[in-house]
C-alpha cells in the first residue's frame, strides 16, 4: 500500500498496521481538507485489505494527535448547506472508521481536542501516554460551535449523558488520568510505551473483550437512574438547560444546540442524532457569535507571535523578577512569574508579616493542584523554591526586572525607582503596576527613563488573562519585547499601549462605570443595573464590580480621568458619600451589597446606600436602556483611544476590552461590535442619548469621519 504525503502506513509481520500521520507547516496537527481526503483513501484501501489483523493510528508530530479541525476551513463557508455538508463529509469518514470489521484503536500522545477527539472515539479503542502535554476535550463551544463530526452522538454513548454535557457544555480539557476515569482512554501509559499498549488494547478487541465498568460506581447508579429511562433523561435534561441558560442569559446558542442533539440521539437514535448534529453545526458556523469568537481566536493567535515592537530589537534575557510590595496584586505578579514563567522570585515587603502573606498566597494555589493532582508534591516544592522575600533590597542586585505593586502614590513610586536603581544593576528594568498614575510622570524620577515601563496586571492576577504594556516616548523597544515575552510566559495575553490617563482598559471602563452612578442617581435599582448588564453578557454588573474592585481604588482614578478629559469623565457626585461614610466595597464588607452573612443565593443589596445617596430605587426603565447607555460610552471611548494612538490597532483594542474587563465576547469586543452594528447606527444611537443627557454622549471625532468616508474598523 502506497504511502500517502499526511499518512505513511506500516505493515507488520503479525498483520497489524501502523498508521502515523503528519500534517506538514502546522504547529499541530488539524483537520484539513487535505487529512479528510487522504484518510477517505487509506480507509478504504485498509477495508479491502485483508491480511491487516487491527490498526494503530498514531502521530508523527510531537506532542500532538490532532488539534482539532483547521478553522480557516470551517471559515471558507459561505452558505449553510456548504457548513452543513462539511459536518456530513466528517460523519461519513469517522462513520467509515468505525465500520471496519477490524478492531481500529487511537494512540493518543500530545493534545486531542475538537476533530481530533471525534476522529478518536470513531476508533474501536483508544490509549494515551502521561505526558503533561497530553489533554482530551472537545472545546467547540468556547468559538461558538458544536462538535459536527459525530461527538455530540459518540461522547455520550461512551461516558454517559452527564459526563458528555459537562464537557461539551464547558468546552473544559481533561487531562489522562481523568481522562481514564470517565471512559474517555481505556489505558494511560509513558510516551514510550505507547505503541505497546495500543498493541495489547488491540488484542483485547479481537478477543472481544470490553473495559468492564463497576455497577456500584456513582456513574454507573446515576446512569441507572436518570439516563437509563425516559422520565429520569428529562429531569436531566431539564436540569441542564436551566443551568446553562442562567450561565449564557440566551446569549451563546451553541450550548443549547449541543444540548439539543444529544437529546435527539439518545430518544431518536443514531440517524437522528447525526442529522441534527449536521443542521445545527451549519446554522452555528453561519452565525454571527461564532464568527465573533472565531474572530477573538484569531486575534489572540496573532497576538501570541506580536512581539510588541515595529524593530528587531531582541528581548533581554529574564531569569530573575524582583517584586516591590506583598500585597493582594504583588502577590498574584510573584505567582504567575515563579510558577507559571518558571522565573526566580525575590519579594521586598516592609514587613516579614508581609512577606509571609505572598509566599502564602503562591502556597495555597500550589497546594490547591497538588490536592486535584494536577502537579506532583516534588513539582510544588521546586516552585516554591524559586520565592524568596526580604526586608530590604538583600537579593534585589542581579534581578533583571523589578515590578513595583506598591500604594498608588506618586511620591512612593518616585522614591521605589531611586532605590531601584540604587540598587540594582543599570540594566535592570523597572515596571511599575499602576491602575491610574501616567508611567511618564513616574519616570521622570529615574535616571535610565527608557528603562520605565508600565506592566497592568488585573485582580485576580491569576486567574484575569490580560496584561497591559504601557510605554512612554522614551521607553526602549528592547524593555517592551522583554515585557511582552515575559508576559506571554505568565500566561497573559499582552497588549502594548502608549501612555495615557487611564491608559485603555481603565480609560473605556471609567465613562461605563460612571453612568452606572448617573443611573442610579436617577433612581434605577442597583440590582436592575447589574442585571441588565450582565444580561447584556457582561460577567459582572457595574455596581457588583465596584465593590469587588474596591470603591476607593474607583474614585482614585475618577479625578484623573477628569483632569485629562474634562466634564464628559465626570464622576456622579454622589460616589463622594460613599467615601465619607467609609464605604470601600467588599474589602470592609461595607459597600453597595450586604456581607458578612452566610446566605444562599445572590448577595442582597444594603438598602441603607439608597437613603445614603439620596435616592428612592423607583423609576422604570428597560434593561435594553440601561445596558446601552453604558455601552455605548465605552463604545464611543474605544474610538478616541484609537484615534489618539492609545492602542494600536482594532484588534488589541477588542482583546483589551474582552481580556480586560469582560466586555461580552459574543460581541467580539467594541470594534467588531460597532462594524456589525454599522457606524451611522452608532452615532445615531449616541446623537439620540446626546439629546437627552447632554455632551457626554457626542459622537467621537474619528467615528463621524468614518461614517462620511464609509470606512469600517476591520475594512
Amino acid at each position: 500500500m502506497a504511502n500517502n504525503s499526511i499518512f505513511e502506513f506500516d505493515l507488520q509481520d503479525d498483520g497489524i498496521a501502523i498508521v502515523s500521520f503528519e500534517v506538514e507547516g502546522e504547529a499541530q496537527n488539524v483537520l484539513k481538507q487535505e487529512f479528510i481526503d487522504e484518510a477517505d483513501s487509506l480507509i478504504k484501501d485498509i477495508a479491502q485489505q485483508k491480511e491487516i489483523k487491527g490498526v494503530i493510528f498514531t502521530s508523527r508530530k510531537p506532542k500532538s494527535f490532532i488539534a482539532g479541525a483547521d478553522i480557516n476551513m470551517l471559515n471558507s463557508a459561505k452558505t449553510v448547506e456548504e457548513a452543513e455538508q462539511m459536518s456530513r463529509n466528517g460523519h461519513i469518514i469517522f462513520d467509515k472508521i468505525e465500520a471496519l470489521n477490524i478492531p481500529v484503536v487511537a494512540a493518543i500522545d500530545g493534545v486531542c481536542l475538537g476533530g481530533g477527539l471525534e476522529f478518536a472515539l470513531a476508533c474501536h479503542g483508544r490509549v494515551c501516554s502521561d505526558d503533561k502535554s497530553t489533554k482530551l476535550g472537545l472545546p467547540e463551544v468556547q468559538i461558538g460551535l458544536l462538535p459536527g463530526g459525530g461527538g455530540t452522538q459518540r461522547l455520550p454513548k461512551l461516558i454517559g449523558i452527564a459526563a458528555s454535557l459537562d464537557l461539551m457544555l464547558t468546552g473544559k480539557q481533561v487531562f489522562p488520568k481523568k481522562a481514564l476515569k470517565l471512559g474517555l482512554v481505556d489505558e494511560v501509559t509513558a510516551s514510550a510505551n505507547l505503541i505497546k499498549a495500543a498493541r495489547k488494547r488491540l488484542m483485547q478487541l479481537r478477543k472481544g473483550q470490553q473495559k468492564k465498568k463497576s455497577i456500584f460506581s456513582m456513574q454507573a447508579l446515576q446512569t441507572l437512574a436518570l439516563e437509563k429511562n425516559p422520565i429520569g433523561r428529562n429531569i436531566l435534561f431539564d436540569q441542564a438547560k436551566k443551568q446553562l441558560l442562567k450561565k449564557t442569559k440566551g446569549n451563546y446558542p451553541a450550548p443549547e444546540k449541543i444540548l439539543e442533539c444529544v437529546e435527539k440521539g439518545v430518544s431518536q437514535g443514531k440517524a437522528a442524532g447525526f442529522a441534527i448534529e449536521a443542521k445545527n453545526f451549519a446554522e452555528l458556523v453561519m452565525s454571527s457569535e461564532a464568527k465573533s469568537l472565531i474572530n477573538i481566536f484569531f486575534a489572540t493567535t496573532e497576538l501570541k507571535k506580536d512581539t510588541g515592537i515595529d524593530s528587531d530589537v531582541q528581548p533581554a534575557t529574564i531569569d530573575k523578577v524582583g517584586v516591590l510590595g506583598g500585597g493582594l496584586m504583588g502577590s498574584g505578579i510573584a505567582y504567575v512569574s515563579a510558577d507559571k514563567a518558571n522565573k526566580m522570585v525575590r519579594i521586598k515587603d516592609i514587613s516579614a508579616d508581609g512577606i509571609n502573606k505572598a509566599l502564602n498566597y503562591s502556597w495555597k494555589i500550589i497546594s490547591k493542584k497538588v490536592k486535584r493532582r494536577f502537579i506532583s508534591d516534588a513539582d510544588a516544592k521546586k516552585t516554591m523554591s524559586r520565592l524568596t522575600g526580604s526586608i530590604n533590597y538583600d537579593g534585589f542586585h542581579d534581578c533583571d526586572m523589578v515590578i513595583e505593586a506598591v500604594f498608588e502614590k506618586l511620591e512612593l513610586k518616585h522614591q521605589m525607582v531611586n532605590e531601584v536603581e540604587a540598587n540594582c544593576s543599570n540594566k535592570t528594568i523597572f515596571a511599575t503596576n499602576t491602575s491610574s498614575i501616567p508611567i511618564t510622570e513616574i519616570a521622570k524620577a529615574a535616571k535610565r527613563p527608557e528603562q520605565v515601563v508600565g506592566l497592568h496586571y488585573f485582580s485576580p492576577v491569576e486567574k484575569m488573562p490580560l496584561l497591559e504594556i504601557i510605554t512612554t516616548p522614551d521607553t526602549a523597544d528592547w524593555v517592551v519585547a522583554s515585557c511582552v515575552e515575559l508576559g506571554k510566559k505568565q500566561g497573559k495575553t499582552p497588549i502594548v499601549v502608549n501612555d495615557g490617563a487611564g491608559f485603555y482598559v481603565n480609560r473605556i471602563l471609567a465613562p461605563y462605570m460612571n453612568e452606572a452612578g448617573l443611573l442610579l442617581s436617577e433612581g434605577v435599582a442597583v440590582e436592575q443595573l447589574d442585571k441588565a448588564l450582565v444580561k447584556a453578557g457582561f460577567p459582572v454588573g457595574p455596581i457588583t464590580l465596584l465593590d469587588e474592585v474596591g470603591i476607593d481604588v474607583a474614585t482614585k482614578v475618577a479625578p484623573i480621568l477628569e483632569d485629562a478629559f474634562g466634564e464628559r469623565m465626570a464622576p456622579p457626585k454622589i460616589f463622594e458619600r460613599l467615601i465619607a461614610d467609609n464605604r470601600l466595597g467588599k474589602k470592609n464588607g461595607k459597600g453597595f451589597y450586604q456581607y458578612g452573612k452566610k446566605q444562599k443565593g445572590p448577595k442582597e443589596v444594603d438598602s441603607s446606600v439608597y437613603q445614603l445617596l439620596g435616592v428612592e430605587p423607583t423609576k422604570s426603565m428597560s434593561n435594553d436602556e440601561i445596558a446601552e447607555r453604558g455601552i455605548l460610552l465605552m463604545l464611543n471611548e474605544a474610538v478616541r483611544c484609537l484615534d489618539e494612538g492609545i492602542i494600536r490597532s482594532a484588534r488589541d483594542g477588542d482583546i483589551g476590552a474582552i481580556f480586560g474587563i469582560g466586555f461580552p465576547p459574543f460581541r467580539g469586543g467594541p470594534f467588531r461590535y460597532m462594524d456589525g452594528m454599522g457606524i451611522e447606527q452608532v452615532i445615531a444611537r449616541l446623537k439620540h442619548y446626546e439629546a437627552l443627557h447632554g455632551e457626554r454622549f457626542s459622537p467621537a471625532a474619528k467615528l463621524v469621519s468614518m461614517a462620511e468616508q464609509k470606512e469600517t474598523f476591520y475594512g
